[in-house]
């Protein structure tokens, strides 16, 4: 199975969620129905939704649940809530662009950008609280109290050189994997799913985040601006202590290794080139990687319980994607 065919397999589904996201948007203040509609429409690949629709379905939701629009739901609720992150990211991190576009503090400015986000999230809550089930609930509201959690603790990890590979993975598993995991797991608590079903859904996401964000961070290093739809090197101007970078300085010659350090410490793109081609020599690509494709055999591995379905076999090859893709 490719890509496109797990986009193709709940293509039905996914206008619904884009239906009921445009819907749930509106507002009486205009500044809100621009700003909101503009990040939301603004070409994510709406991974996180998916992931709901592909774990409610893996376990027979649509069979069991003819009349019900739960997974619907739930999947803008994630989307929400994703989309409220990008926003207080932006301003935080002084992006000017994402996914190919201004952003939106870049447009409107910060304070707007920032109101706007926490539209999103109390609005999310609305969403969530329609479904009338306090266990997806708790798992949203955990879920977004450790997101914020993982937003301070990569602030405090920001021009820190000394940031280890544990800290940073730390961060990703909260700031990153944490959704993509509620995500997984709200598909299973919707189909009443078994304990060890549910815990293994939320392994699933958790390690899908994962590799995800550490593509992410290979990709900042690997791909141009267009295949990224930002400026390659942002998360070195924003002395961002990325896995690429620590590994680099472990294995690099001490010179360059305090190039980095440096760079970290201060932030700037002055010396971006040398940089990219350390990390390159060293072989820091690579590692990170091999680390990624570790975290996607174990989201896979984490799915052993689930009967086998067109829609487990999506699951697996979005696992693989996250590791394969080059945007």
């Amino acid at each position: 199975m490719k890509i496109e065919d797990v986009f193709q397999l709940i293509e039905t589904d996914m206008d619904r969620v884009n239906q009921y996201i445009q819907t749930s948007l509106h507002s009486e203040v205009v500044l809100i129905n621009q700003i909101s509609h503009y990040i939301i429409n603004s070409g994510g690949k709406r991974l996180r939704p998916i992931l709901v629709l592909l774990s409610a379905n893996s376990l027979g939701y649509s069979q069991q649940n003819d009349n019900s629009d739960e997974d619907i739901k739930l999947a803008a609720v994630i989307e929400f809530i994703h989309t409220a992150t990008l926003l207080h990211d932006d301003v935080v991190d002084e992006s000017e662009l994402r996914r190919g576009k201004n952003t939106a503090n870049d447009l409107w400015g910060n304070a707007a950008s920032v109101l706007v986000g926490d539209f999103l999230y109390s609005r999310a809550f609305e969403m969530m609280v329609s479904i009338n089930k306090m266990r997806v609930m708790e798992i949203l509201s955990h879920s977004t109290n450790t997101i914020a959690e993982g937003e301070v603790l990569q602030l405090l990890n920001c021009n820190d050189a000394s940031t280890t590979e544990e800290r940073y993975l730390e961060v990703i598993h909260c700031k990153t994997a944490k959704l993509f995991e509620s995500a997984s797991q709200l598909g299973a608590v919707i189909c009443n799913a078994s304990k060890e079903v549910e815990e293994g859904m939320a392994k699933f996401g958790m390690h899908l985040g994962t590799a995800f964000q550490l593509i992410d961070d290979v990709l900042d290093y690997s791909a141009s601006s267009e295949e990224m739809g930002k400026n390659v090197g942002d998360d070195l101007a924003e002395g961002k202590p990325t896995l690429p970078l620590i590994y680099a300085m472990q294995k690099a010659s001490e010179e360059q290794s305090q190039m980095i350090k440096e760079a970290i410490e201060n932030g700037g793109l002055d010396k971006i080139e040398e940089i990219t081609q350390t990390i390159q020599e060293s072989g820091a690509l690579d590692y990170t990687r091999n680390i990624a494709r570790q975290e996607a055999d174990l989201a896979i591995q984490s799915l052993a319980d689930i009967p086998d379905s067109e829609y487990k076999q999506a699951l697996i090859c979005l696992a693989n994607f996250s590791v394969e893709r080059a945007f």
